[in-house]
């Protein structure tokens, strides 16, 4: 059986040029300053992708599937809320429930950057990072071990563990019959911060959910956690909630 609630996460990043700035020793105008800190981060890796410390979160959106079925998704981004508000309504969540986190690259990615931006914000997040040093219950199932399921990481798994093994979420997507990022790149996330594209931001977030979550629907179909019939059923559930969402009309379409 899937154990519900299951939330469905993906976070979008700048680079931090505050904190690039500090760790570097930089004193540039913001253009300079952030060709600076790419051009550091290629001598020092070959890509532009800068280390997790150096992300700020922009935006969180999530897929929340709750025990009786009914789902919702949303997105908290710097529209509305600060760095520091986006993470406490999204660390709020695990306070009130123990939902199973299903991410794509969320081991590797998503949730070390959470873990250092609540750190710098000198927040508190002990629902989610707590290994049993509160809760025993959480020394054998917690959401940073690697082969425990209150985190499913589906590009960890799905590689059986290996890195050689890694696949984008893009490409599984389109492999799958599933819309992918519908030609849109990461790169553009801050040109919409920029412009103040909130919902072109917000959409291509949750974009990266939904394809997460029917992804995770044929890996709980692969698993035997889902039959055939319940498996067709979510995805029924899943389409007549997206008729529901006008910015998800071309995920849906696409889809289709």
């Amino acid at each position: 059986m899937m154990r519900l609630p299951v939330l469905v996460f993906d976070i979008e990043t700048l680079t931090d040029l505050k904190s690039g700035a500090h760790l570097y020793g930089l004193d540039l105008s913001e253009d300079d300053l952030q060709q600076a800190l790419a051009k550091l981060r290629r001598q020092e890796a070959g890509t532009d992708f800068q280390r997790t410390a150096l992300h700020e979160i922009v935006c969180i959106s999530g897929l929340w599937i709750d025990v009786n079925g009914t789902m919702k998704l949303f997105s908290f981004s710097r529209e509305h809320f600060s760095e520091a508000e986006i993470l406490k309504k999204f660390l709020s969540i695990f306070d009130k429930k123990n939902p199973t986190l299903v991410s794509w690259n969320g081991s590797q990615f998503d949730l070390p950057v959470i873990l250092f931006r609540t750190m710098y914000h000198g927040l508190s997040a002990p629902s989610l990072f707590d290994q049993g040093e509160i809760d025993s219950q959480k020394r054998y199932n917690n959401y940073q071990n690697r082969y425990h399921h209150r985190h499913v990481d589906l590009m960890d798994v799905m590689a059986m563990f290996n890195g050689r093994h890694f696949q984008k979420l893009d490409d599984i997507a389109h492999l799958l019959g599933f819309p992918g990022k519908r030609g849109v790149s990461g790169y553009l996330v801050p040109e919409y911060v920029k412009h103040q594209q909130w919902l072109e931001l917000t959409s291509y977030c949750e974009g990266d959910v939904l394809n997460t979550w029917l992804i995770f629907l044929r890996w709980a179909l692969l698993k035997g956690q889902l039959s055939s019939h319940d498996h067709h059923l979510w995805i029924q559930a899943t389409i007549h909630y997206l008729q529901s969402q006008p910015q998800q009309q071309e995920f849906l379409s696409i889809w289709q």
